[in-house]
């Protein structure tokens, strides 16, 4: 039975992908040390998802810190060939975290990153190797763009050639970045650079909003998730810059695992992917909140701060069409309605249990 080692398995992109590559015959093995609760909080522990996932027959579970290279070395080296996939989702997500700590989330994204790589190259050469990057490696770029201001988004000028949306040409140089996008930029190079220089199978999927119903949503990471959050409990919500109009490209996990599972199963090497909602599921906050409001009875208590924060894009929608091309049989499943529509269910029903 060939093996995939997930990190981040109890996250949200994680978890997705070990229960289908578990429901694939593949035995996974999940590495997480629930480091999301030291970034965020106990509301944002993975405590309870990595105790689900351990009743999925084929998962074992592992507290591995990724940053550990002789526990990451060892590990991979008693696999050894057995293993025939590396989903790498593990890593700090947060630009203000970052900033307060850019030790722990450099050895954390960048470094933890390669502990894989390597770790990969010596013993699983035949692996495939996919890695969560962002969209936050081509920093505030997207905000040169000629952008025009909606009565509830910012759009970008009719014609123009990014019209679908943002390509992987992109320049990521001479723009800011934040401590957050560095990090992920010096991890996505490198696996592009064992794709190209080792010839590993590997692939950056640079994500836009990555989100679902089981996202630990926290204020300073996982909007939508938070945001539904919010509303439900009648938090008070700030939103920073932009009158509310920036914009965001969504993708359901479970979209997003469909197209790790395509490129598994057809691998090429050192590529690179935008990956998100796209045109066919993007909004701005402004458009999200009404949506949440719409779907949820519930009127959110919103602030506004007229300071955005560093880096922040005013609009950003990933162009899906190379991984498409490559690709031509997946598709995106849900759009943002169903996206929101899941989120206010699952989290009513989960509000109701806490509440009694």
């Amino acid at each position: 039975m060939s093996i995939a080692v997930i990190t981040g398995s109890a996250g949200l992109i994680g978890a997705e992908a070990a229960r289908e590559f578990c429901s694939q015959g593949m035995k996974v093995i999940g590495i997480d040390n629930d480091m999301r609760a030291s970034f965020f909080g106990p509301e944002s522990s993975t405590a309870a998802e990595a105790q689900l996932l351990q009743e999925i027959k084929g998962y074992r579970h592992m507290d591995v810190d990724i940053r550990d290279r002789e526990r990451i070395l060892s590990l991979f080296s008693d696999l050894n060939s057995e293993i025939s996939l590396v989903i790498h989702t593990a890593g700090q997500p947060s630009h203000d975290w970052a900033a307060r700590a850019p030790f722990v989330d450099f050895d954390i994204n960048a470094t933890g990153t390669l502990n894989l790589l390597e770790a990969t190259r010596l013993y699983a050469p035949d692996a495939v190797f996919l890695f969560t990057s962002t969209n936050k490696v081509y920093g505030d770029r997207p905000n040169s763009l000629p952008l025009v201001e909606q009565e509830t988004r910012w759009e970008i000028e009719a014609g123009h050639e990014y019209e679908q949306g943002i390509p992987e040409g992109m320049s990521i140089d001479r723009t800011l970045h934040s401590l957050f996008g560095s990090s992920k930029v010096a991890a996505d190079i490198m696996v592009q650079e064992y794709g190209r220089y080792f010839g590993l199978r590997t692939a950056c999927f640079r994500g836009g909003c990555l989100t679902g119903p089981q996202h630990a949503g926290a204020e300073l990471h996982g909007f939508l998730s938070y945001l539904v959050r919010a509303v439900l409990e009648k938090r008070p919500y700030t939103i920073y810059g932009y009158q509310g109009k920036q914009v965001r490209d969504n993708i359901h996990c479970s979209d997003l695992i469909s197209a790790f599972s395509c490129f598994y199963h057809k691998p090429r090497c050192g590529e690179v992917y935008n990956i998100g909602g796209g045109r066919f599921s993007n909004c701005s906050m402004q458009e999200a909140i009404h949506l949440i409001q719409e779907l949820s009875g519930n009127e959110l208590d919103v602030q506004y701060s007229e300071t955005a924060r560093t880096g922040d894009h005013k609009w950003y929608i990933s162009d899906l069409s190379r991984f498409q091309t490559h690709y031509p049989d997946w598709s995106i499943q849900r759009n943002i309605s169903d996206i929101l529509q899941e989120m206010v269910q699952v989290q009513r029903e989960s509000l109701c249990t806490r509440n009694g």
